[in-house]
């Protein structure tokens, strides 16, 4: 059983990756185009350290991107819209791998759909403007969930040897 300490200490590191992953961005080929680099990070985290863990530091990812003013209440819904759409899928279909592939993608694409629906804009577009970057999520989740847990099952191993002494 993992400490409170240790629960904390593991969901702030989480946080802090996808919050500093999320102002690194690949440009496009047009405006609203570019691709975060947090898509695949935060799908990756949901598989290996579990949808509670996700949560909570997506969730304090965003309270710190709001208090830095790099993230608006609306960037901050359509990231929930995402963090949810991907949880539940990985919780209620598993992690295999078409499902760690196809999540974020989905996360990405039900995030424009409700985008598309609050300002009122056209969906198709924004959709379209989503898809290099919910290629480069789907390309990118599976070695980035690998590393994630080889991670994880290194810090286990510590952690053993270390309770051991």
């Amino acid at each position: 059983m993992q400490s409170r300490v240790s629960w904390v200490a593991e969901v702030g590191l989480l946080a802090a990756f996808i919050t500093i992953t999320s102002t690194f961005k690949l440009p496009g080929v047009m405006p609203g185009t570019e691709f975060q680099l947090s898509a695949p990070l935060a799908t990756a985290i949901c598989v290996v350290f579990g949808f509670g863990k996700y949560i909570t530091a997506g969730l304090l990812s965003s309270v710190v991107g709001l208090m830095l003013g790099t993230q608006s209440l609306l960037n901050v819904f359509i990231a929930m819209v995402f963090r949810v759409t991907v949880g539940l899928l990985v919780v209620l279909l598993g992690r295999s791998w078409p499902v760690i592939v196809l999540a974020g993608p989905i996360g990405s694409a039900i995030g424009r759909l409700v985008l598309g629906g609050i300002i009122g804009k056209a969906v198709i577009p924004l959709l379209l403007a989503a898809l290099p970057g919910m290629i480069y999520t789907a390309l990118l989740t599976c070695p980035v969930t690998a590393l994630l847990q080889r991670v994880k099952e290194q810090r286990e191993k510590v952690m053993r040897h270390v309770v051991q002494r």
